[in-house]
């Protein structure tokens, strides 16, 4: 039977960084129409690309 090399496919990549400064999220929220906020939910924004398909929380 013939090894074969493993398929490695990446689903998810997950990164941090500080920006040591406050960021306006109602102000994004007004600047772009895909932007999902809902504090009461959840404090943050999630901001979402279709090309490519990405979602960033802030």
């Amino acid at each position: 039977m013939a090894k074969r090399e493993p398929l490695i496919r990446i689903q998810n990549i997950v990164a941090s960084a500080s920006l040591n400064q406050t960021i306006d999220l109602k102000l994004i929220v007004e600047k772009f129409p895909h932007v999902e906020y809902r504090p009461k939910l959840f404090p943050g924004l999630v901001f979402r690309l279709k090309k490519p398909k990405t979602a960033t929380l802030i």
